[in-house]
């Protein structure tokens, strides 16, 4: 199973983000690794995502590239962000 498909799979369900997010649009990094999230939707095309660069964070890790968009509830409010595999936790 790929990540993108461990994802949809997931939807509704609790992930962890292990590292934290930067945030896009001037707001930098959150200084907050361990979030707990909830996955509200990931895009069928993430390859059209990826064209409109509609995310407004993304999850850092070193060195390593986002693989994977899904729309999570942080903070009470929908966010579409980019995810690096490594750096996520089911739960």
């Amino acid at each position: 199973m790929t990540f993108f498909q461990h994802l949809q799979s997931h939807k509704g369900g609790l992930i962890r983000l292990k590292t934290q997010l930067f945030w896009y649009g001037g707001r930098g990094y959150d200084k907050n690794p361990g979030r707990i999230c909830l996955i509200l939707d990931v895009p069928t095309h993430q390859g059209d995502a990826a064209r409109t660069s509609t995310a407004r964070g993304r999850l850092l890790s070193a060195d390593r590239r986002a693989t994977a968009g899904a729309c999570l509830l942080i903070e009470e409010v929908p966010q579409l962000i980019w995810l690096v595999e490594e750096d996520v936790e089911f739960i």
